[in-house]
């Protein structure tokens, strides 16, 4: 195998990890001795190993003048609150020769001192290996760490003609079962999804993680009059810790302190009820609990509030080849009046899942390069 095979490997082990890292990232590591892998590795949860220094553990022999691939720059001891033990100081440790690595780590503790510090303890240091797809697979936590908001990603699911609903509010199931198997994988890699009151009223959804394996993802919900149902599945089922609401000035005291004691949380911002609540500062409250990544679920119009306000970094479109004529647009007016101002998508991706196309691209793709 070549250094490509091996970093390969490493990013495949990664992977395994989604869901579970968050707020860290998705980290993979091979410890290669002697042209044989001896030890391996991924970052498996969130306060658990680091994959480096899984292996390290895991090595069969010992690891002196072996060489140590990883998607991602050792952490050094300075990154406050952690919760494991340095990677530097185990690799010089071991007297590992030479590290591969994919990409710098963006994080301000980190950013370059951990390779400064192998590299002051003699061990060779290489980076940039299959570089754009180590940023692809930690895209949220780049621009998370880089701009200290959540990663915003919208996910569609419209018809032929753009509607994601009859006039009457009816969606389901406008693409198939497959394709909703696609979404349960994004909800799954995702901190938090969000809809609007209205998908609520209309739809009831559960929002959790059903088709594939995975945590359940939190569960935003925009409701400026605060007209959510007690009955409403987010309010009702097994998982209201999972639950956010954004609202407005709350009136009714009762209903939301009947909430607050089955664990919802709560957020009341100032704003007028003829008004929508301000995305900027719903993403700021989120940032600061930790919500590293969000997927946005519906409806159209919380997509066009998302995508006239310029808050979105990536967007899915799943378009099944149904006509619906009349009914819910996905996106609806955003003031543009000439071509040059249409919003124009980086790296975009089709993929045929049967008879739907996803169409998959980035509107701010410079933001989650480290």
């Amino acid at each position: 195998m070549n250094e490509i095979s091996y970093m390969e490997q490493v990013l495949r082990l990664a992977k395994r990890g989604r869901g579970y890292t968050s707020p860290n990232p998705l980290v993979g590591s091979l410890i290669v001795k002697n042209g044989h892998i001896i030890g391996q590795g991924y970052h498996r949860k969130f306060g658990e190993k680091h994959a480096e220094i899984m292996a390290i553990d895991n090595a069969i022999e010992n690891c002196e003048g072996g060489v140590l691939y990883c998607n991602l720059e050792p952490c050094t001891v300075d990154i406050p609150d952690k919760k494991t033990p340095p990677c530097t100081n185990r690799i010089i440790q071991e007297k590992i020769k030479k590290v591969v690595i994919s990409t710098i780590d963006p994080n301000p503790y980190v950013n370059g001192r951990g390779i400064s510090l192998l590299q002051k303890n003699n061990i060779d240091v290489k980076v940039g290996l299959l570089s754009e797809k180590a940023i692809s697979l930690n895209e949220k936590y780049f621009h998370f760490t880089k701009t200290g908001r959540p990663f915003v990603h919208l996910k569609i699911a419209q018809s032929l003609d753009g509607r994601i609903a009859t006039y009457t509010g009816n969606s389901k199931w406008i693409t198939n079962n497959n394709a909703l198997r696609k979404v349960h994988h994004l909800r799954a890699e995702y901190d938090a999804i969000l809809v609007g009151i209205k998908t609520v009223l209309q739809d009831n959804p559960s929002l959790t993680v059903r088709k594939v394996r995975g945590n359940n993802p939190y569960r935003v919900i925009l409701d400026n009059e605060f007209h959510i149902p007690v009955e409403a599945t987010v309010i009702s089922d097994n998982y209201p810790e999972k639950t956010i609401i954004f609202t407005g000035s709350v009136h009714n005291k009762e209903k939301k302190d009947q909430f607050m004691q089955k664990g919802i949380t709560i957020i009341s911002m100032d704003s007028n009820p003829t008004e929508d609540l301000n995305l900027n500062r719903v993403l700021e409250e989120l940032a600061k609990r930790r919500v590293t990544s969000l997927l946005v679920e519906g409806g159209g119009e919380i997509f066009t509030s998302f995508v006239k306000n310029n808050l979105y970094n990536k967007i899915s479109v799943f378009t099944a080849p149904v006509i619906i004529g009349s009914g819910i647009q996905s996106i609806g007016d955003l003031g543009i009046t000439s071509l040059a101002e249409a919003h124009q998508l980086e790296k975009v991706c089709i993929k045929k899942i049967d008879h739907q196309i996803l169409l998959e691209g980035y509107h701010d793709f410079q933001s989650v390069i480290p």
